[in-house]
């Protein structure tokens, strides 16, 4: 899954369980069944799940294009600056 994938993947998630959180309270509010909310709503979560969590080709849209390795060895690594100096504390 590409960042764009994930993105959407997240955005989806947040979507889909408001959705399912509404549709819930209002069935389980006309039933004045808390059993009918709760799992009207464990549906909503299981079919968010089954949409979200596997890695679906549309969320594969964006592929990453990865440096070669032989491309890799002509760029030299980045080095850390190490300063020689320390500050000294004298009392």
């Amino acid at each position: 899954m590409d960042w764009q994938g994930q993105k959407l993947a997240e955005q989806l998630m947040q979507i889909l369980l408001l959705i399912a959180a509404v549709v819930a309270f209002v069935a389980g509010y006309t039933t004045a069944s808390f059993r009918t909310m709760m799992l009207i709503y464990a549906g909503g979560v299981g079919v968010t799940t089954l949409i979200t969590v596997p890695n679906w080709p549309f969320f594969n849209r964006h592929p990453l294009k990865w440096l070669d390795p032989s491309e890799a060895e002509k760029h030299p690594k980045p080095e850390v600056a190490v300063s020689s100096k320390k500050k000294s504390s004298k009392k």
